[in-house]
């Protein structure tokens, strides 16, 4: 299955996508200058493609992706101040 949503967090908008996949599924959240991702995207391929994108790991639901604290982060959003062990949720006011 395959949902796309839109959630609010402190008066913005972010669109969400869970693809549910075996064993975990595969969650992005996508704001307006980047990305959140969860472990199954690649970030090598977001540096080489210059995407300001961070990653959590060990997911299964969008609250979790927000809850959980960031653990790696593409060159562009390092510029833009999201560090390691922000939460998603805390990573996104950058993104």
């Amino acid at each position: 299955m395959i949902e796309i949503d839109t959630i609010n967090i402190n008066g913005r908008e972010y669109e969400t996508l869970k693809v549910d996949l075996d064993p975990a599924p595969l969650i992005l959240v996508r704001g307006k200058k980047g990305f959140l991702m969860c472990g199954y995207l690649n970030m090598e391929a977001a540096d080489k493609l210059g995407a300001v994108a961070v990653s959590t790991s060990g997911v299964k639901t969008v609250d979790d992706i927000l809850n959980k604290p960031v653990t790696k982060i593409s060159m562009k959003a390092r510029e833009l101040g999201v560090k390691e062990g922000m939460t998603g949720r805390q990573a996104l006011e950058y993104l």
